[in-house]
């Protein structure tokens, strides 16, 4: 069946970075924004953690939006709800300051341009940990719009996180696709390649590869930039 849509990892493949780097400077920048009200860095890091925990094990039951806080609550108390007007606040000013812990990938735009001249329908499909306005923002990081793709995965939207099946299965249901329709493009082999079991075809991005087992990627199709858009123009 035709490819319809193409489906788009975001960290370290649409917008290079370093995860432990993003991570420090992100809790930096929020711990800062939070000290005059009262917020220790500490609780408020143990916190956060534990609500993206909680996350990552969702099975689909609930959103993702609210078993974060949720957890967040029960860890670093329930003034965290009362306050969510802050953490809005964080991510709406504040959290632009963290892109210059991310790097820009040209040929990131320029993909995502081909599959739209090519007529596939394109899905930011990252893991859903962050609110719709942090995923945007990281999106125009990687110097695209958000109104230049279809759909971005986030934590109001999303019951599952990578590597879970369930996330590429959401997804395919959203759009009434099935899986030889759609295409996943990630940099990670243990949570984007897992898409291709549900049928999916995948490339593995290796600009910023995260291969943790050590696995060999020859079993996918791979390469950069240069090459995936190649292969882009090759779908059928």
């Amino acid at each position: 069946m035709r490819t319809k849509y193409i489906f788009f990892d975001m960290d370290g493949t649409l917008l290079p970075m370093d995860a432990a780097t993003f991570a420090k400077v992100y809790f930096k920048v929020l711990t800062k924004k939070m000290l005059p009200h009262g917020y220790e860095p500490e609780a408020l890091i143990n916190g956060i953690n534990a609500g993206i925990t909680a996350m990552q094990h969702n099975n689909g039951s609930r959103r993702n939006q609210e078993i974060f806080w949720e957890e967040f609550a029960s860890v670093a108390g329930g003034r965290v709800l009362r306050d969510r007007p802050l953490f809005d606040e964080f991510y709406a000013i504040d959290f632009q300051r963290i892109a210059s812990s991310c790097g820009y990938a040209p040929e990131a735009k320029r993909t995502v341009d081909l599959c739209r001249d090519n007529g596939f329908h394109v899905v930011i499909a990252t893991e859903p940990i962050f609110p719709l306005c942090a995923m945007e923002s990281r999106l125009r990081w990687a110097g695209i719009e958000p109104d230049a793709v279809d759909f971005i995965t986030s934590y109001e939207t999303s019951g599952y996180c990578k590597p879970d099946l369930g996330f590429y299965q959401e997804l395919l249901d959203r759009f009434r696709i099935t899986p030889d329709e759609c295409v996943m493009v990630g940099n990670d082999v243990g949570e984007d390649m897992p898409a291709g079991e549900l049928g999916m075809k995948t490339f593995l991005l290796t600009d910023c590869l995260i291969n943790k087992a050590n696995q060999d990627i020859n079993r996918w199709e791979h390469g950069g930039f240069s090459k995936l858009q190649a292969w882009i123009r090759a779908l059928d």
